[in-house]
């Protein structure tokens, strides 16, 4: 829902922008309208990235098709990153060295920025409202959350809203400064500020989305959990290896190696290890759970 709500708008505020950019010839307004259209496009590749993601595992894909969401949320960074920050900083640049054109009346630009910044805040409130509550969840603060979550469709659209709000803060600025003080280079400034800004938030949903598409562990506080959690079945007495790695948007991938209670045959600790890994994989976090024996002289983990 939260996608669609962010499409949606964006899809609107493109069309509107563009219409005054063409009227004002403002170089702000073009680069808020570009960034609008990279949003909107953006957005598409973000469904596909949540529709996708979310097929269950087959024989093909043993761990899932959660990297998915990584892979569509990559084309939605580099489209941001082009439709967006390259053009809204090129044609900022040529503003700077063009000819100044006619005075034109900036009215349609103030009011339709203004009807962006509602429609974007209603946008990134619901993305701030959901990223308060997964946070409060995990015990995390909401901005520390939105970096580490595994949901990369939350973390585009919470960062291309929020960039989108101090966006049309500085093309207003540009804007008026431009009729305050008669000099068109403010609002190619605008338009350049504005690029930047994209950049840097294209760049950061780029390295987050290759650090999952690598394989990216748990934090720390997840992988105690997992310990505390293991530790508390009965059958297991002790555990000497665990990794815990994201393969899609909240799936988590877990191999253990643990020493079962007591000294039951091959056939039995067969059955044991395949229960337990049933067990654990009822866990909504956990996509796949393989559970082996430890070695004898292997070290105990506790955390």
């Amino acid at each position: 829902m939260t996608v669609l709500v962010a499409m949606a708008a964006n899809a609107l505020i493109a069309v509107a922008k563009t219409v005054v950019a063409v009227i004002t010839g403002s170089a702000s307004m073009v680069a808020e309208a570009a960034h609008s259209w990279a949003d909107a496009g953006n957005e598409v590749f973000l469904l596909i990235a949540e529709r996708r993601s979310s097929q269950p595992r087959d024989h093909s894909h043993p761990l899932g098709y959660g990297r998915e969401a990584y892979v569509w949320s990559m084309f939605a960074a580099f489209g941001l990153f082009g439709a967006g920050s390259i053009v809204s900083i090129w044609h900022g640049i040529q503003s700077l060295t063009a000819e100044p054109g006619s005075e034109e009346s900036y009215g349609w630009a103030y009011a339709v920025l203004a009807l962006a910044f509602v429609l974007e805040g209603l946008s990134f409130l619901q993305a701030r409202r959901q990223s308060e509550t997964e946070a409060r969840r995990v015990g995390l603060h909401p901005l520390r959350f939105i970096a580490d979550t595994s949901n990369t469709t939350l973390r585009a659209v919470f960062a291309e809203d929020a960039a989108a709000l101090v966006g049309l803060v500085i093309a207003a600025a540009g804007i008026g400064l431009h009729q305050l003080t008669g000099d068109a280079r403010w609002d190619a400034a605008g338009s350049i500020l504005v690029g930047l800004l994209l950049g840097v938030v294209a760049i950061f949903l780029i390295s987050r989305n290759r650090d999952f598409l690598v394989g990216e562990a748990v934090s720390p506080s997840l992988r105690a959990k997992a310990v505390e959690r293991l530790q508390a079945i009965p059958e297991i007495e002790r555990i000497t290896f665990l990794q815990l790695e994201f393969v899609g948007p909240n799936k988590v991938f877990l191999v253990a190696a643990v020493d079962l209670v007591g000294d039951a045959t091959e056939a039995a600790v067969a059955e044991r290890l395949n229960d337990i890994s049933a067990r654990i994989e009822d866990h909504v976090l956990i996509e796949r759970a393989i559970i082996t024996l430890s070695r004898p002289t292997d070290p105990v983990i506790t955390a």
